[in-house]
């Protein structure tokens, strides 16, 4: 028979195993009658300094986990009996210690909202963020917190921090609203994710994805000492920012004190700089596509200045190095620096601040400088190698500089067509509109790369010369500039050719009579000493003061208008032999042969007037 020691055994597990057994099942009948609505109610509004309100009885699971189930949550400011909620869920799941519910306390470890709506506002640093807590054991904590700080800035005493248990928050399906004219207006939705500090004192981390102005976008936080962040000191901290527009990471020391300021690396990158801009809704508007960028640097941000240092930047793959300046004034941000890249589109870079294109390449476009409203800039630029649309350049300095409406665009040097490139763009905005302001040096360039990078083919001069350009008028769109300018054109080359130009086919066709066109006689090219433009512009239409060139027997002139809106044209000329003398030039005299040009740019067609001078 069992001994008497073995029976007590099997009698004291027995009666252990019942005990348990009626307290699982008693847990329901505890719950309901001591965890009460207002018991949970009580310990959320402590844990969080909300006054909390729960409509409805709780409803308690045992298994798998002990929590309580609650319906219509409502966390409110203490202070402000009619403002509505600061965060309501429709249910909010919490976890509960058993051991704790059968003494008669709440002891949560877990709290789960589910359809959630957080309500934020606008502060003075321009973030939304939720209300504040007026108490609560988390204000409280952060309280002692900025005591420390304030004790030993430079080295707080981390074991005065307190070591009050927090828990994770989960969250799902929620969303972010503001005050809009009295109504709710979205700012994220399908917001889900989880916050784990385990205590006071310990580590944090916060991950989250949501939908933002119709993106997906994932963000992830952590600190190895949050409290002390909150409490106005410096601590590390990581942050993670990813959408398909646009991503963004920092990786160092932050301060959320009244001096905040977050020193560390940080990257962003873009597949879509235009996209980005837009998505932002930064208030500036990209006219021609821009393509990617990637941007990595030391970063050193207050709350009126940030600074990158040791900046990588990438556009369209075309790596730069640099730094940039960003500050924070009563007016406007003021962004400056210095970029150097080895290749670099001037075009697409420009057209972030001001569309030099519209965006669809479809046709001109109103131009748009709002930017000068919005920020001042002042940027010095350098590349070895560089594009203007259609123009190669090297050893590119430039400058771009947006402030108080006038925005200009600086090429103070380059090398192009085998010579020197000088070049400005202005634009002023002014009551009556914007004004425009373009201007060109180009200097012992050659004249058949700059004809055909402009387009021009016929009677260019091929050889070593100067071009200068100087155009002012309206600039509502690119047309209305060329259709309404004022200024000046003039060149002058030096020894070389004019370029399909026929000269013998030219001046039999002009002894026949009758119109020809000028393809007629383009099919081949005639050698000259120099040549010269001068041509003056008013209201789209250039009046050619001069326009020579000489050959070693021929002396050829034009005179007359050329209108840019039409694209017509009304010249007279002239070939007359190289030893006539000079009082005889433009005239009708017996030994020049004379002509009007007339019809459009891309077809002018000749008609003969006299037939002096041959061609042999």
């Amino acid at each position: 028979m069992p001994s008497p020691l073995i029976r007590r055994g099997i009698w004291a597990i027995g009666v252990a195993v019942l005990v348990i057994a009626l307290a699982v099942a008693a847990l329901p009948l505890v719950a309901s009658t001591r965890i009460v609505r207002d018991r949970i109610a009580w310990e959320m509004s402590a844990w969080s300094g909300f006054r909390v309100t729960i409509d409805g009885a709780p409803r308690i699971e045992v298994w798998p986990n002990f929590r309580a189930i609650l319906a219509d949550v409502t966390l409110s400011q203490w202070t402000e009996t009619d403002a509505p909620p600061v965060i309501e869920a429709e249910r909010v799941e919490v976890n509960l210690s058993a051991m704790a519910a059968l003494r008669g306390n709440v002891v949560f470890s877990t709290a789960r909202l589910i359809r959630p709506t957080i309500r934020v506002q606008r502060a003075a640093h321009g973030l939304f963020l939720p209300a504040l807590p007026s108490g609560g054991r988390i204000t409280r904590s952060i309280d002692v917190a900025r005591a420390v700080v304030s004790a030993n800035p430079a080295k707080p005493d981390l074991s005065k921090l307190p070591a009050d248990p927090f828990g994770t928050v989960e969250f799902r399906n929620g969303r972010v609203v503001t005050s809009v004219d009295g109504k709710d207006a979205e700012i994220l939705s399908s917001l889900s994710g989880q916050a784990n500090w385990a205590a006071m004192n310990s580590n944090a981390t916060l991950s989250a994805t949501g939908i933002w102005r119709g993106e997906s976008v994932a963000v992830d936080a952590a600190s190895s000492n949050p409290l002390v962040l909150f409490g106005g000191g410096a601590a590390p901290m990581t942050l993670s920012f990813k959408a398909a527009p646009a991503s963004f990471s920092f990786d160092g020391v932050a301060s959320m004190s009244e001096n905040a300021y977050f020193d560390g690396q940080a990257k962003f990158a873009a597949p879509s700089l235009r996209r980005a801009l837009e998505w932002s809704r930064a208030g500036i508007a990209p006219g021609a596509a821009i393509g990617s960028v990637s941007v990595s640097s030391k970063l050193t941000a207050t709350s009126s200045r940030i600074k990158f240092e040791n900046t990588e930047i990438a556009l369209d793959d075309n790596p730069g190095m640099g730094a940039l300046d960003f500050s924070f004034g009563e007016a406007r941000p003021v962004i400056a620096g210095t970029l150097a890249f080895e290749t670099l589109d001037l075009r697409s870079f420009l057209s972030a601040f001001a569309p030099l294109a519209p965006a669809n390449g479809a046709g001109p476009g109103e131009i748009d400088i709002s930017v000068a409203d919005r920020i001042d800039l002042d940027l010095r630029l350098s590349a070895a190698q560089a594009t203007a649309g259609a123009i190669q350049l090297a050893d590119v300095a430039a400058a771009a500089q947006v402030k108080n409406g006038l925005a200009v665009f600086d090429i103070s040097d380059a090398s192009a067509f085998g010579g020197n490139i000088q070049s400005s763009l202005r634009f002023d905005r002014k009551p009556e509109g914007t004004q425009v302001e373009i201007r060109l040096l180009a200097s012992d360039i050659d004249g058949g790369a700059f004809g055909t990078a402009a387009g021009m083919t016929r009677l260019v001069p091929i050889g070593t010369g100067t071009v200068s350009v100087i155009l002012k008028g309206p600039g509502r769109t690119w047309d209305s500039i060329f259709e309404n300018a004022d200024g000046s054109v003039s060149a002058k080359f030096g020894q070389g050719a004019l370029s399909r130009f026929n000269l013998p086919a030219f001046l039999k066709h002009n002894e026949q009579g009758g119109f020809f066109a000028l393809d007629d006689v383009s099919d081949g090219t005639l050698p000259i000493d120099g040549a010269e433009l001068k041509a003056s512009i008013s209201n789209g239409v250039a009046k050619i003061d001069k326009a020579e060139a000489n050959s070693a027997k021929y002396k050829i002139w034009l005179s007359g208008i050329a209108s840019y809106a039409g694209r017509g044209l009304a010249l007279s000329g002239g070939i007359i032999q190289a030893d006539q003398p000079a009082t005889q030039t433009n005239s009708q005299g017996p030994n020049q042969s004379s002509f009007f040009i007339g019809g459009t740019w891309s077809t002018p067609f000749i008609s003969p007037i006299s037939r002096g001078v041959s061609g042999e």
